[in-house]
């Protein structure tokens, strides 16, 4: 699928997704995150992808939402008839995160630069995040006069927790990459773009090496448990295994165990 803002490329199962609206430092408006909801959909559909990097082409990851695009579509005007059909009009921005997080696949987001307000929303819906040494975050709604809405809100303190989620959230500040690491919004930091992208394959290759459709399941079985029981996310994975087990993926893992090599899987 050709994109005109979504360069897609896969490689040795790993689908590297780069964010490419460049001359806009990839602000996020209607048209950009309909290429984002396709290429991820585009590629967590595919058998020959295990693992998604998504990464910025532009100098930043992203400068949040396009406000100027909004203004000129009439979608921040007050009036009644807008506001009542507000979220129909903008729906591909949420599913924009939306997608990321029920991508099957596990998704790596790389930041280099600033992340602001929606690309903090993008970035919070993917499983694992890592960035560079002047890499920023700001959750920038309330700077600008609104409510941040594309999940933050909810998924944010999953990761970071409710405290440091409120001050983001109240402050609007800009965070730096060492206070990102400290508070758990990112996992690791790298002095550049070029060693970021290098991490961030070698991670994506440590996946793409394990069973694929275990590691699909387990990135369900953790969405899943995180408004669940713990009884309830046990009685999910169980219930994952039960099917595994007549897996020929589980078959290979004995066979290779016993002949002392790594084990080829197929998702099978």
């Amino acid at each position: 699928m050709a994109h005109r803002f979504v360069k897609v490329k896969v490689e040795d199962y790993i689908a590297t997704l780069s964010l490419a609206r460049t001359e806009s430092l990839n602000a996020l408006n209607l048209d950009f995150a309909t290429e984002i909801v396709d290429s991820v959909r585009e590629v967590g559909s595919r058998d020959d992808v295990r693992v998604v990097i998504l990464e910025s082409s532009a100098r930043i990851f992203c400068a949040g939402l396009d406000l100027k695009d909004f203004m000129a579509l009439g979608l921040l005007d007050a009036g009644a008839k807008a506001a009542f059909f507000f979220k129909e009009r903008v729906r591909v921005l949420f599913d924009s995160c939306t997608v990321l997080e029920e991508c099957r696949k596990p998704v790596i987001a790389a930041v280099h630069g600033q992340c602001v307000g929606g690309g903090l929303d993008i970035i919070c819906a993917c499983d694992i995040r890592l960035c560079t040494e002047d890499a920023s975050f700001s959750l920038r709604e309330v700077a600008v006069g609104f409510v941040a809405d594309m999940g933050v809100l909810q998924r944010l303190p999953h990761i970071i927790g409710q405290g440091f989620t409120r001050e983001m959230a109240y402050t609007a500040r800009f965070y730096s990459a060492k206070e990102a690491e400290r508070m758990g919004l990112v996992n690791a930091v790298y002095p550049d773009r070029e060693a970021l992208l290098a991490r961030a394959k070698e991670l994506a290759a440590q996946i793409a090496a394990n069973a694929p459709l275990a590691v699909m399941a387990t990135k369900e079985v953790l969405n899943y448990s995180r408004t669940a029981t713990i009884e309830e996310g046990m009685d999910r994975a169980i219930q994952k295994n039960a099917v595994f087990l007549a897996s020929k993926d589980i078959r290979e893992a004995a066979v290779a165990f016993a002949e002392k090599r790594k084990p080829e899987f197929k998702g099978e």
